[in-house]
């Protein structure tokens, strides 16, 4: 299938921002225009609460109430903020299985003059915008109600919002990556995204220590760069007691930064260069519109 994208003229100015912020707008309409606008309030609200409410259940039966223990902050901000990684992930990568099987309009994007990179991209920043409300939430209920020790006056705010840019731009590189190899699966591609996103859920660090893992398993955990994202969350907001688990301690906050921008910058090339290899080999077998499970 022989088709000129963007790729081919780098010199169309503003191709990538303007295809970006029409993917945006698409995802938000697709994801919020299935029911009347209070309904999908409630329902933005009561989705990340149940979430949270089963984490918080389960980690109450077993510690028998004890709140107060370090470890409870912990695993709260950690499983709070990996709402970014499952829905930016899975929410790029789905994109690709939903224009090309459910709506049957990718190759119809393929043909249009964008920039595909940046429309994936695009898509995935609905994503952003929903998850954004869902950590809020879980954040303010787990200090209003659950007596999380977040202390605003305390956040160091530079380190969080500089992590917090880097690792979501971080995950927008992994999703982008992940998303062209879909192009490439035409059978039971459906579950690829949740499927990475529950695996690093285990290896990141989200709701228990890396030390906890074991041994043989730990170097895995060190590899997964969102491992470092969550650790310097957890060192802007809540510092003191970030420094009860011994897993990155031999880290300063600049070097974990530093280790950050580093795996950001490569996963960032790593994408680009993925999505054009297997935007290349669907071409030539054809599975830009080839639909098999819809």
């Amino acid at each position: 299938m022989q088709v000129s994208t963007p790729e081919s003229h780098p010199a169309e100015h503003g191709i990538w921002t303007r295809t970006m912020r029409v993917a945006a707008w698409l995802g938000w309409q697709i994801e919020s225009n299935w029911a009347d606008p209070m309904i999908f309030l409630i329902y933005s609200v009561v989705k990340p609460l149940s979430s949270a409410a089963i984490l918080v259940v389960m980690y109450s039966v077993i510690t028998n109430g004890e709140f107060n223990n370090p470890l409870f902050p912990y695993i709260y901000l950690g499983n709070a903020f990996y709402i970014y990684v499952a829905a930016m992930l899975n929410g790029i990568a789905w994109s690709v299985i939903e224009d090309r099987e459910q709506y049957r309009m990718l190759k119809y994007i393929y043909v249009a003059p964008i920039h595909v990179p940046s429309y994936l991209l695009g898509r995935g920043f609905a994503k952003f915008v929903f998850s954004s409300l869902a950590v809020f939430i879980i954040i303010a209920v787990g200090v209003i109600f659950l007596q999380v020790p977040l202390d605003l006056s305390l956040v160091d705010w530079p380190l969080f919002l500089v992590s917090l840019v880097l690792g979501l731009v971080l995950l927008a590189m992994m999703g982008l990556t992940l998303g062209s190899i879909i192009l490439n699966l035409v059978n039971n591609a459906n579950f690829v995204g949740e499927a990475v996103a529950g695996a690093l859920f285990l290896f990141s660090g989200a709701i228990f220590p890396l030390d906890v893992l074991p041994t043989w398993l730990q170097p895995v955990g060190f590899v997964v760069p969102i491992s470092y994202w969550l650790e310097l969350l957890r060192r802007a907001l809540v510092g003191p007691l970030a420094a009860n688990f011994p897993t990155f301690n031999a880290f300063s906050n600049l070097e974990l930064l530093g280790i950050l921008a580093g795996l950001t910058a490569l996963f960032t090339v790593l994408g680009f260069v993925v999505f054009r290899y297997c935007d290349h080999q669907a071409r030539e077998k054809g599975y830009i519109d080839r639909v098999s499970n819809f």
